[in-house]
């Protein structure tokens, strides 16, 4: 196996990745609530210690190159995007820590609870409050869904207090999570815990704010500069790859001829 050649294409590969990745967060630019997917790539080891095979002989100099780059778990970046008013009472952004928690269909003793910043809401047939995108109940603190009647203003206040009238109704769930490393999207717009990091979560600090919603926190300018730099590391590794090529055909069309 010629070892450059393999080296060079892990570099493309894994550029092209982040190019796709990045062309998914720019297509997502007006999506609501959206966190942009961060591609994380890391050296990989050479054979020998990848493998765990430390009295197995091996060269220097390959060792030293390594084994070229990897892909490892997607990260999340979760910056507060802008709030844009939307004149409907019922829509609610997140202003700081936290996220909504809403409640989808399953079965079993699987947690069903889902976080997400996606305030756009709604009452469905039933009054309960969903959301607009998915029709999902949303949840108040002691996850119980919430109803409202047809009739009558709704006010919510930062705290997430819901009130009908002079009715108290119900408090927004807004959950903190203390390692957002722990959240895993699962959905347009929703994430998932395992049930470990799950029993972390605690109140969080941030506010609701009525009538707005929180905009896709994509940077197009930063990211539309990440795609150019993801396709001229592709471009460069593919021509490494190109080069290794000729190099081997003259090896063997060339230095191997026999005189």
């Amino acid at each position: 196996m010629n070892h450059g050649l393999s080296i060079s294409a892990s570099g493309a590969l894994t550029a092209l990745y982040r190019q796709d990745l990045l062309a998914g967060n720019l297509a997502n630019l007006d999506t609501v609530g959206f966190k942009p997917d961060i591609a994380v790539t890391r050296q990989r080891d050479p054979v020998r210690v990848e493998d765990n095979l430390p009295a197995w002989p091996s060269n220097d100099l390959l060792e030293r190159l390594g084994g070229g780059v990897q892909l490892s778990p997607n990260r999340v970046a979760f910056r507060q995007g802008v709030l844009r008013a939307t004149g409907n009472p019922l829509d609610v952004a997140v202003e700081g820590d936290g996220f909504l928690a809403v409640r989808v269909a399953g079965t079993g003793t699987t947690d069903r609870v889902r976080l997400t910043r996606d305030g756009r809401l709604a009452l469905d047939a039933r009054g309960r409050l969903v959301t607009a995108a998915g029709g999902l109940p949303v949840l108040d603190t002691g996850n119980r869904e919430i109803r409202l009647s047809d009739s009558g203003p709704v006010v919510i206040a930062p705290d997430g207090t819901v009130k009908q009238g002079d009715t108290v109704v119900a408090q927004l769930s807004l959950a903190r999570v203390p390692d957002v490393r722990s959240l895993r999207k699962d959905g347009p717009g929703l994430f998932m815990q395992d049930a470990t990091a799950a029993a972390s979560r605690t109140r969080a600090s941030g506010r609701i704010v009525q009538g707005f919603v929180e905009e896709s926190s994509v940077d197009e300018i930063r990211v539309l500069m990440q795609i150019q730099d993801a396709a001229q590391a592709a471009q460069a590794n593919i021509g490494l790859m190109t080069y290794h090529d000729r190099i081997m055909d003259q090896a063997i069309n060339r230095l191997g001829r026999v005189a």
